[in-house]
């Protein structure tokens, strides 16, 4: 799904760690962060919000169960 922002971050992390399946954020320069790393959701994740210049990007869950997780703490495009 197409996002364009997170609502709720410290939610967001939270529903991240209950996730089964992998969970990933795409860029639209097509890096691939793994949101089950510690490291790569604070680095990662730090990188897109504050970067002005990203309006949106990816975010692929490959487990049904872990979507509903997430998409309600998810601002998507269209």
């Amino acid at each position: 799904m197409r996002v364009k922002s997170i609502q709720n971050i410290d939610g967001f992390f939270k529903a991240l760690e209950k996730c089964q399946g992998r969970v990933e954020l795409i860029t639209d320069e097509k890096d691939v962060l793994n949101l089950a790393s510690k490291l790569t959701q604070y680095i990662g994740l730090t990188r897109v919000f504050s970067n002005p210049d990203v309006q949106s990007y990816e975010i692929v869950c490959y487990n049904a169960e872990d979507y509903a997780l997430l998409k309600e703490f998810l601002v998507c495009v269209g």
